[in-house]
């Protein structure tokens, strides 16, 4: 099962819903909302469930094989404070694979990436995520 986590107003979120249906139609994808928002863009891009907040996050990290999202969401208070100490931290500690898009923002700088677009971004880590399915 894939766990796709955003935010504010889910664009990225949505973005990687699209991709992953497209490519990946066979394998579950869960949205995972911090509100209500990001929620609703994710199932209107096709995501198969959805839920919101804080408890969604830490109870489908325990079961997911892989979860998605942008770097903030093992970042607390990211995302304009969205992301809550407790939803880091159940990301972190998730047995699940993490593919995280190198959003520079929450005060945070991942060096020695190529500076690429959100759309370039997206692309690469739906690609992990298939190289990532296909080894399982």
């Amino acid at each position: 099962m894939i766990v796709v986590i955003d935010g504010q107003g889910g664009k990225i979120g949505r973005m990687l819903v699209e991709q992953l249906k497209a490519r990946l139609p066979q394998v579950p994808l869960i949205a995972i909302g911090t509100n209500s928002i990001a929620t609703s863009t994710m199932l209107k891009a096709g995501a198969d469930a959805g839920a919101t907040g804080e408890n969604p996050v830490i109870v489908n990290a325990k079961q997911a094989d892989i979860i998605i999202g942008p770097l903030g969401i093992i970042i607390a208070d990211a995302l304009l404070g969205e992301i809550t100490p407790a939803m880091a931290q159940a990301v972190c500690q998730s047995k699940a694979q993490k593919v995280l898009l190198p959003v520079n923002k929450c005060h945070t700088t991942i060096v020695g990436l190529q500076d690429i677009s959100l759309s370039e971004a997206v692309a690469l880590a739906v690609a992990q995520v298939e190289q990532l399915i296909g080894r399982e």
